[in-house]
């Protein structure tokens, strides 16, 4: 004898319906779920990758281009201080005019050079692309840089500095 809400074991068997399952439906509708959710994160997987590929591209031809500016720069100053030419890049004193006992700075830059000499010299010289030397004229002075390269060439800049 069955209870009322006991479920019968041949129920639907002769009648022509197929038994059901209690949770088929559930298993149903979580089978197709978890497929939804795969396919998601497949999707969130591929979005991820490609941009962070994009931002690896993007950040390469940044790079690129800042070493391309990076090397322009580096010509423009190389050619800003001489180049690969034997030259006295410039030779100034600062002030041009003073009195007597006061100190002046004397100026000089030169490219590709082996050796320099200042007249009058005050000061120890060497080559460089921007170097100052103090001295202090009791007289009008006119300051000579003489600069010589490897191969023996030299080449002569004057300044005068007039004392008062």
């Amino acid at each position: 004898m069955m209870m009322p809400g006991q479920l019968d074991g041949n129920a639907g068997k002769g009648s022509g319906e197929p038994p059901q399952e209690p949770f088929g439906r559930l298993r149903k509708t979580l089978k197709f779920t978890w497929i939804i959710l795969l396919a998601g994160f497949i999707y969130v997987g591929y979005v991820f990758y490609s941009r962070r590929h994009e931002f690896r591209e993007l950040e390469k031809k940044q790079t690129e281009i800042r070493t391309e500016k990076q090397r322009a720069d580096d010509e423009k100053a190389v050619e800003q201080l001489g180049g690969n030419r034997f030259e006295i890049l410039n030779l100034y004193a600062t002030p041009g005019v003073v009195h007597r006992g006061e100190s002046v700075q004397v100026c000089y830059g030169v490219s590709n050079a082996k050796s320099v000499q200042l007249e009058p010299q005050s000061e120890p010289v060497w080559p460089s692309v921007s170097r100052c030397v103090r001295d202090s004229p009791r007289k009008t002075t006119v300051y000579t840089l003489t600069a010589e390269d490897s191969a023996g060439n030299k080449k002569t800049a004057t300044v005068e500095v007039k004392v008062r």
